[in-house]
């Protein structure tokens, strides 16, 4: 293939070439991506509107749609719902394209702010090759949202270089927990700095224990999300990259075997070898289900994590709060972060937001 030739393919792909840095990290060479060259997108000020769409599962149930209005309230915000966002979408193929209508409208409208999801559930992957992330690029703002909007930020990571931020929706519980986090990840041009889980009133049995799989501290760009979804964009163009970064896994409601063969895929995938950390995040009901459990992997959920991530040569830190849990952490992805595992910490070096 041609020199031009091949410039253009990546082009048209909508590829980066990233300048890449070495560092050594617990006394081993890693390679990372050069975090300057993401796009930060504009921190949230109170009066700001903020686009909600649903391009996951859609919500119609008015007593949930009705959460949102004291919480834009609450931080100061203002609302703008998506053309589709709050009905109940109509067939396979024209959900999909109302989906990605809301989505684009929400980044090409210059008076929205912030693009924050109103839930998960099901459906972002159908959107990823339809896309425009060229649009996404010449509008940068916070995108916000978790579960199986990880899909979407793996895919915009990738081929629109914006940081994304990995934390609460719209119908959140939004604890006070997760308030702070929510402001000072959105907010806040400054780092976010040392974070961990909540303190309790009580050391003896905290509500989220932390647990060292590996000791050891590690630095990279901070990436990860839905577990379900990461393993499920694997061989894709959207397939996440874990050379050299901080990769954070979460889910929910997963039995143990489930779990195993998700997390055999990515170690078959050489994504935990080539990680500088790993966090594995709270994982809610992630047994045998009570109806018709599966008896399939004779070990617990926690079990199944250390068999897979007790082996690898990197800090490995378990039950941060990320994820499906009422005190959730907000992240920003592909800013540079230090894991401490055997302090039980992540330290956010850089502002997701400028």
């Amino acid at each position: 293939m041609k020199r031009r030739n091949f410039l253009s393919s990546i082009a048209a792909a909508g590829c980066a070439l990233p300048f890449v840095e070495s560092a050594v990290l617990n006394g081993q060479s890693q390679t990372r991506q050069n975090s300057s060259e993401l796009i930060r997108p504009k921190a949230l000020r109170r009066g700001d509107t903020v686009g909600l769409i649903t391009p996951g599962t859609y919500v119609s149930d008015p007593e949930r749609l009705a959460l949102i209005e004291p919480t834009m309230k609450f931080f100061g915000l203002r609302a703008k719902m998506g053309k589709n966002a709050g009905k109940r979408l109509g067939t396979y193929r024209s959900s999909i394209d109302e989906r990605l209508d809301d989505l684009h409208t929400m980044f090409r409208d210059k008076e929205v702010s912030a693009v924050v999801c109103i839930r998960g559930g099901y459906g972002a992957s159908q959107l990823l090759d339809r896309i425009d992330y060229d649009l996404i690029r010449r509008n940068p703002k916070i995108f916000l949202g978790y579960s199986d909007i990880t899909a979407l930020h793996l895919a915009i990571h990738k081929n629109s270089r914006l940081v994304t931020f990995h934390g609460p929706m719209i119908v959140s519980d939004f604890t006070d927990y997760t308030q702070k986090h929510f402001t000072k990840a959105l907010f806040e041009t400054t780092p976010m700095g040392k974070v961990s889980n909540p303190g309790d009133q009580t050391e003896l049995r905290p509500s989220h224990p932390l647990r060292t799989i590996r000791p050891g501290t590690a630095s990279g760009q901070l990436v990860g999300g839905n577990l379900t979804l990461i393993a499920t964009t694997l061989g894709t163009p959207y397939e996440i990259e874990t050379r050299g970064r901080i990769l954070f896994l979460e889910d929910v409601d997963e039995q143990p075997y489930s779990l195993d063969r998700m997390l055999t895929q990515l170690r078959l995938a050489g994504k935990f070898e080539q990680a500088a950390g790993v966090i594995f995040g709270e994982c809610a009901d992630c047994k045998p289900r009570d109806y018709k459990p599966s008896l399939a992997s004779p070990f617990s959920a926690g079990e199944v994590v250390d068999n897979i991530l007790g082996g690898l040569k990197v800090p490995v830190l378990s039950g941060m709060t990320i994820g499906h849990t009422a005190d959730q952490l907000t992240l920003p992805l592909g800013v540079m972060a230090t894991l401490d595992a055997t302090g039980g910490t992540l330290d956010i070096k850089e502002a997701g937001v400028s």
